[in-house]
Formats: structure tokens, C-alpha cells, sequence
């Protein structure tokens, strides 16, 4: 947990290793859940405020799967999502993003950044020296683009261009934990992680083609 202004939980489990954050600000007690990764009852210890908002980093399923358990305990719940996949979402309250968005929610300012390649609704949400990155930025690694709907030159763009450009100590919470610690600055992700070290998009193309060979040696 960080104490500033907003207090961060986190949760972890679901399908694979996904986490789950409860975001509170502290002058309005409102809460804002990020994904839908982990059962209710998980995360409920820490809603003791105005639980008010659920932002989603992207619709695949295992960040959406326990959705309707809070939809329906908090049938009012603002479900923020990016414009693009708004429609899949069935709830009283949504409300589409677009890249650049500033939202307000209690006292926090959270800019939203549209970042496609991995899935193409995909969105990381920054606030202040954070940022939730779903499946577009992970410890160590970018999200992987092997999947219906991934684009490997635009994952590029997207890391290499929105949120490598952030402040450097910024620190990124990943939907997943994959690396060899749940958070990390972006000046050491960028340290340790080759994937973060290409010079231009085609040696980030080949970088990632590399490390997918690996992973299928590896099995």
C-alpha cells in the first residue's frame, strides 16, 4: 500500500496470476476498482468507502470475468472502458474513454492512454507517479501479441511512445504478476527488460519474435 492522497490494495489470483487493485482516494473515500480479475468476496475487505467506479484495461476474459458479481452487488457502478469495446459491457453506468481522457473521480485526476498491441481496447490509466498497465506492460517484459486482435507494431508505439515517455520513477502495476516483483519504476523495467531496450520498431519486432522463440523452447 502507498499512502499519498489515494491508497493502492492489491489482489492477486484469478485465472493466472492476475492482480486486482482497490484505488481510494483519500479525501473523498471514493473507490475504484481496476479489472474484474478476482471473485467479489476477494477484494471486499477492502471496500470500506464510496465504491464507485471500475476501471478495465481490456476485455479479455480473465480481466472482465467476475463482472456481473459487481454489477450486481453495485448495480450502479461506473464502468469505465475504453469506446471501442463499451457495447460488450452490460451495465446502467458506462462510460466510453478515449485516448488522452482526464477523468475525475472523487479528488483523483486519472488520464487515460489508448494503448492497442496487445488487444486493441486496450488502456492504462495514470495518476500521478503510477500507472496501471494491464497486459500492455509488465515487470521485466511487454504484454505478449500472439493472440486474435495483438499487433506487434502497434504494442510498440503504445509502450514505446505513451508510457516509456511517462517520468521516469513513475511505477507501473501490471495485470499480472509475471516478473520478479508485483511493481517497478519505469527507469528499472526499462533496466532489466531487453524487450524495452530497441532502438526503432523493427528491432522491437525481432526482439519479440526472439523471445517467442524462447518461450517455445522452453515448453
Amino acid at each position: 500500500m502507498i499512502n499519498t492522497d489515494f491508497s493502492i490494495n492489491s489482489s492477486k489470483g484469478g485465472y493466472d496470476d492476475n492482480f486486482q487493485y482497490i484505488l481510494t482516494c483519500i479525501r473523498s473515500n471514493a473507490q475504484i476498482a481496476v479489472d474484474a480479475a478476482l471473485p467479489l468476496d476477494t477484494v471486499k475487505p477492502y471496500l470500506n468507502g464510496s465504491f464507485v467506479a471500475m476501471l478495465i484495461t481490456h476485455t479479455h476474459g480473465d480481466h472482465i470475468a467476475f463482472i456481473d458479481e459487481y454489477l450486481e452487488a453495485y448495480p450502479k457502478l461506473l464502468i469505465i472502458i475504453h469506446e471501442q469495446s463499451a457495447g460488450r459491457i452490460s451495465a446502467v453506468n458506462v462510460h466510453s474513454t478515449y485516448d488522452g481522457e482526464q477523468i475525475l473521480i472523487g479528488e483523483l485526476n486519472i488520464h487515460v492512454l489508448h494503448t492497442p498491441g496487445h488487444f486493441p481496447d486496450s488502456s492504462c490509466y495514470a495518476l500521478e507517479n503510477i500507472v496501471f498497465t494491464g497486459d500492455t506492460l509488465f515487470v521485466g517484459r511487454t504484454g505478449r501479441t500472439v493472440g486474435q486482435g495483438s499487433h506487434t507494431g502497434q504494442l510498440y508505439h503504445s509502450v514505446y511512445e505513451k508510457l516509456l515517455t511517462l517520468p521516469q520513477d513513475s511505477v507501473i502495476y501490471p495485470g499480472h504478476d509475471y516478473g520478479q516483483s508485483p511493481t517497478i519504476s519505469i527507469r528499472k523495467n526499462i533496466e532489466i527488460s531487453p524487450l524495452l531496450q530497441a532502438t526503432n520498431e523493427q528491432d522491437f519486432i525481432e526482439r519479440m519474435a526472439s523471445y517467442e522463440a524462447s518461450r517455445k523452447l522452453s515448453l
